[in-house]
């Protein structure tokens, strides 16, 4: 099966990393990988779909918030748009995660490579996770999942954490409910946050900070805002 580009650059690497080691332990003299190059491939503008603000804010006013369930999933659902997790980061999330400090609701994030991340919470954000918190009865020590799967029919929260699939069926079922048609998965928020950010004046550097991205090119990635610009010029053939 024939890999694409990426992934012809993540396996190269690998396997430079691992001559490299070799040659530290003396098991081989040089790296033969080194002077190999692999398929040139450059990427200015993401794949994840993203959605307008308009569309993100009725996905999430369309949630039946009458239900533990719906609490819930409004509170998932807001913590990806407003802080730029990625839904693992958000489902590896305990009780004690969300916390005050300074009179404001913070929230902890689990990012990859064992990365902590504190940030304050968005005044909506802050609402819809003490929502459901309270009606989720979150247990006192704080350790366990903050997002819980439920029981079918029944509706209740169990005690265990969520997975991504279960993140990923959720999301399409709500926005289906919601009649978006674009074909959003979990890291759709996180593009959307972030460009809605710079659109309303936000500066690259600090969305690379609020992501935990290494670079600030990775941050680009997700910002959509030439998108409209596009889609205005277009707008402008009169047939």
């Amino acid at each position: 099966m024939a890999l694409s580009a990426p992934s012809v650059k993540v396996e190269l690497a690998a396997i430079r990393m691992l001559f490299d080691w070799l040659v530290v332990g003396q098991v081989i003299a040089v790296n033969p990988a080194s002077p190999v190059r692999g398929p040139k491939h450059s990427v200015k503008r993401g794949k994840t779909p993203v959605l307008s603000a308009e569309e993100a804010r009725a996905l999430i006013d369309s949630v039946d918030v009458s239900t533990p369930v719906g609490l819930r999933d409004r509170a998932l659902i807001a913590l990806m748009v407003y802080t730029f997790a990625r839904v693992g980061a958000a489902l590896s999330m305990r009780v004690e995660d969300a916390y005050v400090q300074n009179r404001r609701t913070w929230v902890r994030l689990h990012e990859k490579g064992g990365k902590r991340h504190e940030m304050p919470c968005h005044h909506n954000l802050e609402a819809y996770l003490h929502a459901y918190m309270e009606v989720a009865g979150a247990d006192a020590d704080g350790e366990g999942p903050l997002f819980c799967t439920a029981r079918k029919r029944a509706g209740q929260l169990t005690d265990r954490a969520m997975i991504q699939r279960d993140a990923h069926a959720m999301i399409r079922r709500r926005a289906t409910a919601a009649g978006i048609q674009t074909k959003i998965g979990n890291h759709s928020f996180r593009a959307t946050g972030i460009t809605e950010y710079l659109k309303n004046g936000g500066k690259l550097e600090i969305a690379q900070q609020m992501a935990k991205h290494e670079s600030a090119r990775t941050t680009g990635l997700y910002d959509r805002r030439n998108d409209q610009v596009s889609l205005d010029e277009v707008e402008r053939i009169v047939i």
